[in-house]
């Protein structure tokens, strides 16, 4: 896979879990919300490996360990182990550990999965700034997390003692909502010290690298529902990339995505995993279609084509919802370049049921 500038999404005429041999999921709105699986996950997970594929369970929440996630897992009905999760602190708790003598004490401002995740590493969590730590780390601690923790982190920072970070997320979603995540937490420290965390998690290449080296993958696909992590992630790690459709990001945001955040595929669910990919072939506008100027591209049933203020989009047959889509993020991304498609979208998507 090369780092050109994408201008559209590409096409697959093998199933993804036959063209590559791992699948690095992302979990949040991609296999479960609000705890519970999504639909079609599932199933389509287990055909997937099934028929050979590896799957691999990718997090940027340092709260829960490999074991508690993987539990999780496999009361969904996926059978999980430990061995196929990878965290944010397991990424960061390798940083540290490359850094730092071994057996040092590493302040944790977090939940478990970071203590463990730093014994892992032979690294010895401890809770205070007066303990001479060598490191500071910080995850994701939950909603009960204590504000006095943060002021513990910014203690030790301001005596020079390097920060870590997990993530950056500024949400997580709960079953009630969206909540304040770790990089809201990590704002907290920063506002108080001035200083910068090395961070770890996704999208930036520590996490690609743990995962990497964890899973053994030689041709891995990233799946995820979010466009500045797991798309960014697979775009920084040079790999290809799966976006789903039933986490966060919608139509339109696709269609405004610059280029580290443009998918190599685009699918409604898990599915999608097991089925190959259309092709967005672009060509002249056919005989019969009102206003289409310049290129336009075709998928399925459907052409789209960048207009002087907005997206078009025609049906030519019967289109399916997907395929305008494709069409769409063909004619947006190649009238943004390696910008961002300012163009109105709205009203094509509107057209194709989005």
């Amino acid at each position: 896979m090369s780092q050109t500038v994408r201008t559209r999404p590409e096409g697959s005429a093998r199933a993804l879990n036959e063209a590559y041999d791992t699948a690095l999921l992302d979990l949040d709105g991609v296999v479960y919300a609000g705890g519970n699986a999504i639909a079609y996950a599932v199933a389509s997970l287990d055909t997937a490996r099934d028929a050979g594929m590896r799957l691999a369970y990718v997090t940027n929440n340092a709260l829960r360990t490999p074991d508690a996630v993987a539990a999780h897992l496999t009361e969904l009905g996926i059978p999980t182990g430990a061995g196929e999760v990878i965290t944010s602190a397991q990424a960061v708790a390798r940083l540290i550990s490359e850094e730092v003598p071994a057996g040092a004490r590493v302040l944790v401002i977090g939940g478990e999965g970071l203590r463990v995740a730093l014994r892992e590493r032979g690294l010895t969590p401890v809770e205070s700034a007066d303990d001479d730590p060598a490191a500071v780390v910080q995850g994701f601690g939950g909603p009960e997390l204590p504000w006095g923790r943060f002021a513990e982190a910014a203690y030790a920072v301001a005596r020079g003692v390097p920060w870590y970070a997990s993530n950056t997320d500024l949400t997580i979603p709960s079953g009630r909502g969206i909540a304040p995540g770790n990089g809201a937490a990590v704002e907290v420290v920063r506002i108080a010290t001035g200083a910068e965390p090395r961070v770890a998690g996704k999208p930036l290449p520590p996490m690609h690298r743990e995962t990497i080296l964890r899973t053994g993958a030689r041709r891995p696909l990233v799946v995820g529902d979010r466009l500045d992590t797991d798309i960014e992630g697979a775009f920084n790690g040079d790999v290809d990339s799966l976006l789903v459709l039933t986490g966060v990001t919608d139509g339109a945001g696709l269609l405004a995505a610059p280029p580290q955040h443009r998918p190599t595929y685009v699918d409604a669910d898990l599915r999608g995993l097991l089925t190959g990919q259309p092709e967005v072939v672009p060509g002249e506008a056919p005989a019969g279609v009102e206003g289409a100027a310049g290129p336009v591209f075709r998928c399925g049933g459907w052409i789209a084509w960048a207009g002087p203020d907005r997206l078009e989009v025609a049906e030519q047959g019967s289109g399916k919802t997907l395929d305008g889509l494709r069409a769409l993020c063909a004619a947006a991304w190649t009238a943004a370049g390696d910008g961002v498609c300012e163009l109105d979208g709205g009203k094509a998507l509107a057209r194709i049921g989005l």
